[in-house]
């Protein structure tokens, strides 16, 4: 392998050396875009500017920011679709640009529950303290989030940690999934079912969502059988081929419709349920969470589209507000998604007796709808 320096990534990115050697300066001509993609692929090579010039005789000035993504690398640098938190990334960049913060990205081990683990270890920084704050990107493990606290000031990115109060930025998961259940009821579903996965690191996000999909169904008097519920207890499978043979099922039980925990989770379902010769949406309607690019010849998703790049940046700024002032009481800011139609959801028709869903059952007609107001 060729080796990895300025030159090699800026071949890499399709950009020139000189625009890769602005990306590290904090350039105001280079936008946040460029930025965060040339942090993701130096992160990606193994390239770690930071802590190069860090132990230069030209030490850098100003204040340092450690961004922790916790992820399998495998899965954020998936080539089907792009991860959400490349644009959180994005938003990040341009924050510290205007404000000339330093970052260093840095990917660590989900299965790692503590500092001592060993990519953690492997940030020189970090075991220096060189950092001025963290940001969380992803959930990470209770012990970790805990470690990092007591070190220096944290917030977190789309996950909220609730039994030691942690400041963090996220999306409003019940106004999302609300629309999305309005969106299904007004196209005649009655029969919706949930659907997650396992994670390797507890995912908040997806109980603040399944948390959401049980209270909107509640408030429409929409009874949800336990065995529409996928990858939450008590109807979970040890991996992810058992839990598409199980949604093809419940579709031919009757299940009209699927709300997906996140986009990712819903092309793969879509495949899955494709590979089993369900059609999405002509047997099965399906909903994702996120608003992430489609993969290649795949539909467009019927979701809620989440503002990423604000996220990163308003996070950026809250733990920039705490590294000049810590101590003060912690702040949950959630800020709003926004629906997005798709070709996913298909409506089940209008009869005068009711609509009749895929397994021949009758569906009353009455659609149930909640305004909000602002």
């Amino acid at each position: 392998m060729a080796k990895v320096n300025q030159e090699y990534i800026a071949k890499r990115a399709g950009i020139s050396r000189a625009t890769v050697s602005r990306c590290f300066t904090n350039h105001p001509g280079i936008n946040p875009e460029t930025r965060a993609n040339v942090f993701r692929l130096s992160a990606e090579l193994g390239y770690r500017h930071m802590e190069m010039r860090s132990k230069s005789k030209k030490a850098i000035t100003g204040q340092t920011i450690g961004v922790l993504v916790c992820t399998n690398v495998e899965e954020f640098f998936r080539p089907d679709y792009q991860s959400p938190g490349v644009e959180i990334y994005a938003g990040i960049c341009e924050y510290a640009q205007l404000h000339k913060l330093h970052l260093d990205l840095r990917y660590v081990n989900p299965a790692e529950t503590s500092l001592e683990g060993g990519s953690y270890r492997e940030i020189e920084p970090l075991q220096r303290r060189d950092w001025s704050g963290a940001l969380l990107v992803y959930p990470f493990p209770r012990n970790v989030v805990d470690g990092l606290h007591r070190l220096m000031p944290v917030v977190s990115m789309v996950e909220q940690y609730v039994t030691d109060p942690l400041d963090c930025v996220d999306v409003d998961h019940f106004k999302g999934i609300s629309e999305l259940i309005n969106r299904l009821c007004e196209a005649g579903h009655r029969r919706i079912g949930f659907y997650t996965k396992e994670y390797d690191v507890e995912p908040g996000w997806s109980y603040r969502r399944f948390s959401a999909f049980i209270e909107m169904m509640r408030r429409l008097h929409i009874r949800v059988p336990d065995q529409d519920l996928i990858n939450i207890y008590p109807t979970v499978f040890p991996d992810l081929e058992a839990s598409y043979d199980h949604a093809a099922k419940r579709v031919r039980n009757g299940v009209t419709a699927w709300v997906c925990a996140a986009d990712h989770q819903s092309y793969d379902v879509m495949a899955g349920l494709r590979a089993r010769g369900i059609q999405t949406p002509r047997d099965v309607s399906i909903t994702g969470f996120d608003g992430i690019e489609p993969p290649p010849n795949e539909l467009e998703l019927t979701t809620v589209t989440i503002p990423f790049r604000e996220i990163g940046f308003t996070g950026t700024k809250r733990l920039h507000d705490l590294m000049r002032k810590r101590f003060v009481s912690p702040q949950h800011i959630l800020i709003g998604g926004q629906m997005r139609g798709g070709q996913t959801v298909l409506g089940l028709g209008n009869s005068p007796k009711g609509v009749v869903n895929s397994a021949g059952g009758r569906l009353s007609k009455k659609v149930h709808k909640i305004a909000f107001f602002v």
